[in-house]
């Protein structure tokens, strides 16, 4: 059996407060400095790389060492990597020593966090992921595996992420897609020929990422071996552990006992022999697959729908969405870089996840990730730049 660690780093460009009776800067005001609270991002960025990105960056190198058999991997933004170049650069650095230890494997995605795959023309979608590519390039090899944000994934994006040359693409284990079969084993996609699919085993991998710290779980505490002792005891070719990284330190915090937790797991999976390591790129390219998968819609691993409801499940959020989509091509054609990246800067899924009017549980969540006070705050903040930002494509329009 093999255990694939794969680890989410990512940080939204966060919006200033934003009136649509804000002057107007003039063509000499950058429209990516007039829209986004630089001064927060880089306070939220500092405050979780010491809680998290450092110190669990440290261990995993220390643990890398100390296990030579320890295989794992990342998928990074491109805006996370802008904010942590700009404000802390040692971040990048980490990161890349895991690089050159030659076991960490670094993923593909969309350079934006963005919805793109979900645009009619998939143009954009396709330069994003280019621009992601060029984005890791300087620390990381060639990505075999495609990693959508949110994980979304459908027959098309598969077909897709196959027609660029991908081994592998990553999703979650969504019941309803598998029916009675496991997470498991890897699987082909109807409508594909080469391409695997590998399926996040959410269960166990939100044992640690949701519950680890939640005493009133039945499991509590989790502990290293007892974890190891669940993996050892599941059946199939291989078990896909995907999380957000941030639920080391941030999510979950050093109190709660999850550093300790995490630098004595590898070494109790070792003592399973059966068990062993394996990249994203292995998976998809040694394990046979064990028959096909068929998800005619997009799927993705947010909220209990795991659909894309979490960014367009209400009028708001598709109102938002057609605005956004429809600055692409007259951005595009102005030929102003400034414009350009601003508009892809508002594509990050974050903006929309804000604003989702969920109720429970998944609205919880929602809240906990929000800047605002709701999602009604959060749509109008959001509309009235994307206001602005269409009153300056007009303007331009006109000269």
């Amino acid at each position: 059996m093999k255990v694939c660690f794969y680890f989410q780093v990512h940080q939204p460009m966060r919006l200033a407060p934003f009136s649509i009776f804000a002057p107007d800067g003039g063509e000499q005001t950058s429209m990516f400095e007039r829209y986004f609270d630089h001064a927060l991002n880089r306070q939220i960025l500092e405050k979780v790389a010491r809680k998290c990105y450092l110190p669990t960056n440290a261990l995993l190198l220390e643990a890398l060492e100390k296990n030579p058999d320890l295989k794992l991997a990342f998928s990074i933004t491109g805006v996370f990597l802008e904010q942590a170049r700009l404000y802390m650069p040692e971040v990048v650095d980490s990161f890349s020593s895991l690089a050159k230890t030659g076991r960490v494997e670094f993923l593909s995605e969309t350079y934006y966090h963005s919805l793109s795959s979900l645009f009619a023309e998939k143009t954009e979608f396709e330069e994003q992921v280019k621009l992601h590519r060029a984005a890791i390039a300087p620390f990381a090899q060639t990505p075999s595996v495609f990693r959508n944000t949110e994980a979304m994934f459908s027959n098309d994006i598969a077909y897709w992420a196959e027609r660029m040359g991908y081994a592998g693409v990553m999703t979650e284990g969504l019941d309803q897609m598998l029916g009675w079969r496991s997470p498991t084993y890897t699987y082909k996609v109807k409508g594909c020929s080469s391409i695997r699919a590998l399926l996040r085993h959410y269960k166990l991998s939100d044992d640690i990422g949701y519950r680890f710290s939640q005493k009133s779980w039945s499991e509590w505490p989790l502990t290293a071996d007892k974890f190891a002792s669940w993996l050892s005891a599941t059946p199939g070719d291989c078990v896909n552990l995907f999380m957000d990284y941030e639920t080391f330190g941030e999510h979950h915090w050093e109190d709660t006992g999850i550093f300790a937790f995490l630098r004595q797991l590898f070494p109790e999976i070792s003592k399973h022999r059966h068990l062993s390591f394996a990249t994203p790129g292995e998976v998809a390219r040694t394990i046979a697959p064990q028959g096909e998968v068929d998800m005619p819609h997009v799927i993705s691993w947010a909220d209990m729908e795991r659909d894309t409801s979490a960014w367009l499940g209400n009028d708001m959020q598709r109102a938002a969405f057609a605005e956004l989509t429809g600055l692409e091509k007259p951005i595009k054609a102005l030929g102003d870089d400034d414009l350009l990246r601003t508009w892809r800067h508002l594509q990050n899924s974050d903006h929309l996840y804000y604003c989702c009017t969920k109720s429970l549980s998944d609205q919880d969540v929602h809240n906990y990730f929000s800047p605002y006070e709701s999602p009604f705050d959060s749509f109008i903040n959001y509309m009235n730049v994307l206001q602005d930002l269409k009153a300056q494509v007009k303007k331009r329009e006109k000269k």
